[in-house]
C-alpha cells in the first residue's frame, strides 16, 4: 500500500457499475494503492473474487441469499410487461418504482454507511451510483463521482434527457419526456429532499437525485460517441475514461456440433437476462435455422431450456471481457458495460433495451453507426435475421469499429482513472 492511502469504492448494487469499479481498482492495485469495496450485502463475495477487501452494508431489509435471488426474479418478472413499452411509456411504472426504491436505499443505509466509513477512514471515496448517499459527503474526505450509465446522466439543454432514448436532434421528444418525468417523479423527489434536509444537506432541484462532485467526475463514454453539449464539461472537473474494461478470467470457446466455421454471436444482458426465458427461447428457435453459432448467458435458468440446437451453447454466466474479443457480433440490452465492451473490442452490436439507460445507448449506437437497435419484443424473424446479416457484412461499420476500438484501447480508461485518483490523493 502506497503512503497508507485508502480508496473506497461504493458502487450501485448492480453488476455494471460494480465491475467498472473493479477495473479501476485493478489498476490502482498495480500502482500500490489499496481499494476497499463497500457494497450492498447482496454483493458479498463479488469483489473478493478479484482479490479486494469488502465491507458489506444493508441497503434494504436483510434477506437470505435464496430470498434475495427470488426477489430479483420476481422484480424482473413483474416488470416484463413494462419492458414492452417505449422509454416515455415506462415513466409512470418502471421508472417511478425504480426511483422510489432507489430513494429507499439511500435513506435505509445512511447510518450504517456512515459508521463503516468512519471505521475505514478513507482518503478518497468513489461513488458509482445515480443517487446521493449523504454519508459519503459527510465522511470528511474528497469524493469522486463515476458515471457508469450513459453520458447524458450529466444533463445539458442540447442533449437527450437521461433514460429518454431520444435521438440527439429530437427536441420535441426531449421536452415531452422531461415534462412527464418531472410531473410523475415529484412526490418521490420531495421525499428525497425531505431526507436530505433531515441529515443536514441542501435539497436538489426537481428531477435531480445526485450532484456532480466538486472534486472530479469520471464518465465512461468514448470520445467518438460524445454528445455535442451547449455547455462543454470543464476538464478540471470532468474526465472521459473512453471505456473502462476490467480483466476477467480466461474463457475457452466450446465446440459446436453445427455451423462450426460460421460467425459467432454472443447474447448477454447481464443479470436481467435470466428472467427473459421466453425471449431467449424465441431467439434460439430462430438462430437454429440461421448460419451462425451462438453463445448465451442465461443466469440460473439453464434448466428451463431443455435440448438445444447444435449451433447454440448456453451457460449461467460468461466473463464478457474474455468472451467478446472472440465473437463476431454482440446482442445485448444496452447496459453500459456491454455497450463499452462491444466498442472496446470493435464488435458490432444489436441492442434490445429493457429499460433505463439501455434506451439511450441503443439510440446512440444506431445514430453513430456502430450497430443497430431492435425493439425488444416487436421484431419479426425477417427483421432479426436481416439485421444480423447486414451488420456482419457492413465493411464501413467494421472500419469505424476498428477505429473506435483502437482509440479506446490506446487510452486505457482504467489506467487514466487510476492516475486521476492518485493525483487527487496527492492534493488532499
Amino acid at each position: 500500500m502506497t503512503d497508507n492511502k485508502t480508496i473506497v469504492f461504493f458502487p450501485e448494487a448492480t453488476f455494471g457499475p460494480s465491475m467498472n469499479c473493479v477495473g479501476i481498482a485493478q489498476r490502482l492495485r498495480e500502482r500500490g494503492y489499496e481499494a476497499i469495496f463497500v457494497a450492498d450485502s447482496s454483493f458479498k463475495g463479488q469483489f473478493e473474487r478479484f482479490g479486494f477487501r469488502e465491507r458489506m452494508v444493508a441497503m434494504s431489509a436483510p434477506m437470505d441469499e435464496a430470498a434475495a435471488s427470488q426477489y430479483w426474479r420476481d422484480f424482473i418478472a413483474s416488470h416484463l410487461p413494462h419492458y414492452k413499452l417505449t422509454a416515455i411509456e415506462q415513466i409512470p411504472n418502471y421508472v417511478l418504482e425504480c426511483w422510489d426504491t432507489i430513494v429507499d436505499t439511500s435513506v435505509y443505509v445512511q447510518q450504517e454507511l456512515g459508521q463503516v466509513l468512519a471505521d475505514i477512514r478513507p482518503d478518497l471515496i468513489c461513488l458509482d451510483n445515480c443517487i446521493m448517499f449523504p454519508a459519503i459527503k459527510q465522511a470528511g474526505c474528497p469524493w469522486v463521482r463515476i458515471v457508469s450509465c450513459s453520458e447524458n446522466e450529466i444533463p445539458d439543454p442540447d442533449i437527450p434527457p437521461h433514460l429518454s432514448g431520444c435521438g440527439e436532434n429530437d427536441k420535441a421528444g426531449f421536452e415531452a419526456y422531461q415534462t412527464l418525468f418531472l410531473d410523475v417523479i415529484k412526490p418521490v423527489h420531495e421525499r428525497f429532499n425531505a431526507f436530505l434536509e433531515s441529515v443536514g444537506e441542501a435539497p436538489y432541484p426537481l428531477g435531480q437525485f445526485l450532484e456532480p462532485s466538486a472534486c472530479m467526475n469520471l464518465l465512461l463514454y468514448p470520445e467518438p460517441l460524445h454528445y455535442k453539449r451547449r455547455n462543454p464539461l470543464d476538464p478540471a472537473r470532468y474526465q472521459y475514461l473512453e471505456g473502462c474494461v476490467r480483466e476477467d478470467e480466461p474463457y475457452t470457446l466450446p465446440t459446436f456440433a453445427k455451423n462450426a466455421d460460421k460467425p459467432l454471436i454472443y447474447i448477454g444482458s447481464g443479470s436481467m437476462n435470466e428472467a427473459d426465458v421466453e425471449l431467449n427461447k424465441r431467439q434460439i428457435a430462430l438462430l437454429a435455422k440461421l448460419p451462425y453459432r451462438t453463445l448465451i448467458s442465461v443466469g440460473n435458468m439453464v434448466d428451463e431450456y431443455g435440448e438445444l440446437p447444435g449451433n447454440v451453447h448456453i451457460e449461467p454466466w460468461l466473463p464478457q471481457p474474455s468472451v467478446i474479443p472472440q465473437v463476431d457480433l454482440v446482442i445485448h440490452h444496452g447496459g453500459n458495460n456491454s455497450f463499452n465492451e462491444s466498442l472496446y473490442f470493435g464488435k458490432p452490436a444489436i441492442i434490445m433495451p429493457f429499460c433505463w439507460d439501455g434506451h439511450d445507448n441503443a439510440q446512440r449506437v444506431e445514430d453513430k453507426g456502430y450497430g443497430a437497435q431492435l425493439r425488444r419484443y416487436a421484431w419479426n424473424d425477417e427483421e432479426y435475421a436481416g439485421t444480423l446479416e447486414r451488420l456482419l457484412n457492413d465493411d464501413a461499420m467494421a472500419a469505424r469499429l476498428a477505429e473506435v476500438s483502437a482509440h479506446m484501447q490506446k487510452q486505457d480508461g482504467r489506467a487514466k482513472a487510476a492516475g486521476i485518483l492518485i493525483d487527487i490523493l496527492g492534493q488532499a
